[in-house]
């Protein structure tokens, strides 16, 4: 399925004529009935009832008619951001972020707005589960998130691969990462991060142990605080370590390393090459 195909399917049903839609279009009649007809063969329905007297829509046409117009809809907002994007004008694009993404996002919206000083980029705070629904209703036009993306009428793609690291104590750490099995004892206290969660209970399934998860963690830099003089227990952070290994505490990367996608995320049918265009700067 191509875009001009449902915008010449659009078209059609809308003048219910060929010889007006193909006017309209301002391309030739036998150009819009074979994209038409194309379309037809590839979903395996008769979209349009044709005579020498009428063009009429089947009942699949009628159904068919309001899933095009949303798709061609989001493709063209999609086009309007890409375009505001490169040119650096007004309010550039509503961007669903996720933490962690400061310097991320500072690269790729200086990428897009270029020498432009005028642009604007309005970042929202969320879960995914918020960014998903924010991107369906059109309150968001990109999102990004980490983990895997599996739903159909949203478009992911991957950037980067994010490595995870453990913050433990000091005695569990060594050069070369700490093994999962050697903190099977301790209590795993995870953010509020489905993503992360499940990650982490598979991994720790499959190193032979079913972990004991203590206490959300809410802030960073209070669990450092709370690990420090509290009870022994590990945390896992996205990124590389970023403390030093002195003092109770050790931070590192798990042995194997261990990783999840980063996403770029926006409704499905939007234009390939406007996407790239995002997806470049940001990458």
């Amino acid at each position: 399925m191509e875009l001009r195909q449902l915008r010449y399917f659009v078209t059609v049903a809308e003048e219910l004529h060929f010889g007006k839609a193909a006017e309209r279009l301002g391309i030739a009649q036998p150009a819009v009935s074979q994209q038409v007809a194309r379309l037809e063969r590839e979903f395996g329905l008769l979209l349009l009832d044709r005579s020498s007297r009428h063009v009429r829509l089947t009942a699949d046409g009628e159904r068919l008619l309001r899933e095009a117009r949303a798709v061609l809809a989001a493709a063209d907002r999609t086009a309007e951001v890409a375009a505001e994007l490169v040119s650096g004008r007004g309010n550039l694009v509503r961007i669903g972020t996720a933490p962690g993404m400061r310097d991320r996002l500072e690269r790729g919206i200086a990428v897009l707005r270029g020498d432009a000083t005028d642009g604007e980029a309005t970042l929202v705070a969320g879960t995914r589960d918020e960014h998903f629904a924010a991107l369906r209703s059109g309150e968001l036009d990109l999102a990004f998130v980490r983990g895997e993306v599996a739903a159909r009428d949203l478009t992911a793609v991957e950037l980067w691969r994010e490595p995870l690291s453990v913050l433990a104590p000091a005695a569990y750490g060594s050069e070369g990462g700490v093994k999962l099995a050697d903190l099977a004892d301790l209590p795993l206290r995870l953010p509020p991060d489905p993503v992360l969660r499940d990650q982490m209970v598979a991994a720790c399934r499959e190193a032979g142990f079913e972990p004991v998860l203590g206490r959300p963690v809410h802030n960073f830099e209070d669990v450092v605080v709370e690990l420090s003089v509290g009870p022994a227990a590990w945390t896992v952070v996205y990124g590389e370590a970023c403390e030093p290994s002195e003092g109770p505490l050790w931070m590192g990367l798990i042995a194997p390393p261990m990783s999840v996608p980063g996403q770029l995320v926006t409704r499905a049918g939007h234009p390939a090459d406007c996407l790239d265009i995002v997806a470049a700067a940001f990458r």
